[in-house]
């Protein structure tokens, strides 16, 4: 499966039925019975950089949440990029939003895996109401390392994330803002000081350790 496929959602090279998220899917599954693990009172999925993208549209997309019967929290750290809900995207930094300007001559802005147009495997399962009440209501937390502002580490400068923002904190800033003020989700937007794209600078800080264990 391709790198792109992977963190989209997208069908298996030799398995056409079989998704990156049904994978995941059935890792939950095993995870949340309580005759494998009694004890386990929560789950966090977390990802870094193309694991963020995975980690944010699984979280989206996928129909097994509501039905483990253990929370899940979705951690997503210094991804390239987002799945929006709608047409717009952020304005003068990130202090508005509206219908992307140059959508003429970026005409994959909307399109999977940055927004819902056009999506492919799992992910089409879903209609796009369910996609926008599952993005709003589920648990999510945004590390965003305060230094990761440059195009390093499979920076994705395409048209269609660039109208996202101009680096990856932005991006996430821009992103948590929109879907808090309007859409009303609670997600949480965690700056993670002296951390760039560095994974293990991410969650091995001590304002990430607590989300990623439980105790904030």
């Amino acid at each position: 499966m391709r790198r792109q496929q992977l963190r989209a959602g997208g069908v298996a090279v030799n398995a056409p039925t079989l998704t990156a998220y049904d994978f995941a899917d059935v890792l939950l599954r095993k995870l949340a019975r309580k005759d494998v693990f009694p004890n386990l009172a929560s789950i966090v999925l977390a990802g870094h950089s193309a694991g963020g993208q995975f980690v944010s549209r699984y979280g989206m997309a996928n129909t097994v949440h509501e039905s483990l019967g253990v929370p899940v929290t979705y951690v997503v750290a210094n991804p390239s990029s987002y799945g929006y809900p709608d047409e717009n995207r952020p304005r003068a930094g990130g202090a508005t939003f509206g219908p992307f300007g140059d959508g003429r001559n970026c005409t994959t802005y909307d399109r999977w895996p940055y927004g819902l147009q056009e999506r492919g495997g799992y992910a089409a399962r879903v209609s796009d109401e369910a996609m926008r009440k599952q993005l709003v209501s589920r648990p999510v937390v945004y590390l965003a390392g305060e230094l990761d502002t440059t195009p390093l580490a499979g920076f994705d400068a395409s048209c269609p994330a660039m109208a996202q923002g101009p680096n990856r904190f932005e991006r996430a800033r821009a992103f948590h803002r929109y879907i808090t003020i309007t859409h009303g989700a609670a997600h949480i937007f965690t700056p993670v000081p002296l951390c760039g794209h560095n994974a293990r600078c991410m969650f091995t800080s001590e304002i990430a350790l607590p989300v990623l264990f439980g105790a904030r």
